[in-house]
């Protein structure tokens, strides 16, 4: 192996042309005619059992080149990178330049390189850290929620419709006198106020009695999906079938000992504030990261390959997958794109922004890292793995055999880096709030680290 030449073609771009001795090649063309003799058939030969010399007589001295390069490169080209200490984010791209017996291989290889990023100032940022205070009406919220999923189903009787209420309703729809498709529904549930129906429909449903029929009169939305009736006005005619509603229990110490491990409401509600008073703090750390991450991003300078956009974005649409099936079962992504007008160019496009910030923060963090001279030690990469082992339910030495160190080192560098940020910021609750890009601290910290390996 020589590096012949180390040339920047662009911005994070490199063209490095590396030889391979005629030795190496030698080597590599004998293990590749190993490997495939079995397969090799020539006149006057049985089956695998041609020598490599006749196989090279036959089709050409060049018969095993390209595999034997290909073996080759990996090994060849990672040497130099890891000697001359370049950090790539994209598998290379490698050309066969010359190859002969007798000289070897040349080859050139495109790389893409880690971009370089300028930092803005980073101690000292302030940021908002408002916790939430926990009133009396929140703890209501919640205990009403528990009400809810404790609730009893009942008909109504005596009285019209109310919002919350769940009908069941017979409907027709028809623009300018004529039916229209998909305007026809028979004994179906609508709960009055979840905005399930067209604006301005399910307000007209109520006041109105079981056995009432009655037209509802609404005008589709401008973007509504189907064309065909955007923007027009619409006469449903509408029949009342039924009415249901929730009948919450009374909340007392019964009700407590029914729905919970404590045996008095006072008990409940304690838990209920301790509950949300943490989760209010977690909001407001939360946030208080976000606000301090956006200033890093806003202030940080770099060109990013578009590569490591792209491998961010794969992810985003990859764990959007995985949370329909979650959600909906057997629904794939391509026939969600379907249901919405959608393509996956487009949804690709609503994360591309986001991508971007994420990849740029991840860059800045490890950027902080470096400069703060930040280490992990053996024990603390243990402890991780270890820790993650753990949550995964798997063996510790199966998640080191999947997972690269350096993928680890990366990670906890970046955590110590975020803590560094915080140990350095000042909260200051005067600032305008904000609201942050949703959930970048976490995203950055999840994002893969990029290879460095060809």
């Amino acid at each position: 192996m020589s590096l012949i030449s180390d040339v920047k073609t662009d911005v994070n771009m490199r063209e490095i042309t590396f030889s391979i001795t005629a030795e190496a090649l030698e080597a590599a063309c004998e293990k590749v005619y190993q490997r495939q003799k079995k397969n090799i058939q020539v006149k006057g030969f049985r089956k695998g059992k041609v020598p490599r010399k006749m196989v090279e007589k036959f089709y050409g001295e060049e018969v095993f080149f390209e595999d034997a390069v290909n073996d080759l490169i990996p090994g060849e080209l990672g040497g130099i990178i890891e000697a001359e200490k370049i950090a790539i984010v994209d598998r290379p791209s490698v050309e066969l330049v010359s190859c002969t017996k007798a000289e070897g291989a040349v080859c050139k290889a495109t790389l893409i390189t880690k971009p370089e990023i300028t930092l803005p100032t980073y101690e000292g940022l302030h940021a908002p850290m408002k916790v939430k205070e926990i009133t009396d009406s929140d703890i209501d919220a919640q205990i009403d929620l528990i009400r809810q999923r404790q609730a009893r189903v009942v008909d109504v009787e005596g009285r019209a419709a109310e919002n919350n209420d769940e009908v069941k309703i017979n409907f027709e729809g028809f623009i300018d006198g004529e039916a229209f498709e998909g305007g026809k529904g028979e004994n179906y549930p609508l709960r009055l106020g979840s905005g399930q129906f067209i604006p301005g429909f399910e307000d007209q449903i109520v006041g109105h009695n079981i056995g009432e029929s009655f037209d509802v009169n609404v005008t589709f939305p401008e973007n509504y999906g189907d064309e065909r009736y955007a923007g027009k006005e619409a006469v449903f005619k509408t029949e009342l079938l039924g009415i249901t509603t929730q009948e919450l229990p009374e909340v007392d110490d019964d009700f407590v000992k029914d729905v919970s491990e404590f045996d008095t409401v006072d008990q409940l509600r304690e838990d209920i504030k301790k509950t949300l008073t943490e989760r209010a703090e977690k909001t407001a750390e939360t946030g208080f990261e976000n606000a301090i991450f956006e200033q890093i991003i806003e202030g940080a300078e770099a060109i990013i390959p578009q590569v490591m956009v792209d491998r961010r974005i794969d992810q985003h649409v990859n764990d959007f997958e995985n949370q329909l099936q979650q959600q909906y079962g057997d629904l794939k992504l391509d026939e969600y794109l379907q249901l919405t007008g959608m393509d996956i160019n487009s949804l690709r496009d609503e994360y591309e922004p986001q991508a971007k910030k994420e990849v740029k923060l991840r860059l800045a963090l490890e950027k902080i890292a470096d400069e703060q001279n930040i280490v992990i030690s053996d024990e603390e990469l243990e402890e991780e793995i270890t820790a993650f082992a753990g949550r995964i339910g798997a063996p510790v030495e199966f998640v080191k055999s999947r997972i690269p160190k350096d993928d680890y080192v990366t990670d906890l560098r970046i955590n110590k880096a975020v803590e560094f940020l915080k140990s350095r910021a000042v909260v200051d609750n005067d600032m305008a709030e904000e609201t942050p890009a949703e959930e970048t601290a976490e995203a950055a910290a999840e994002a893969p680290a990029e290879s460095t390996e060809a």
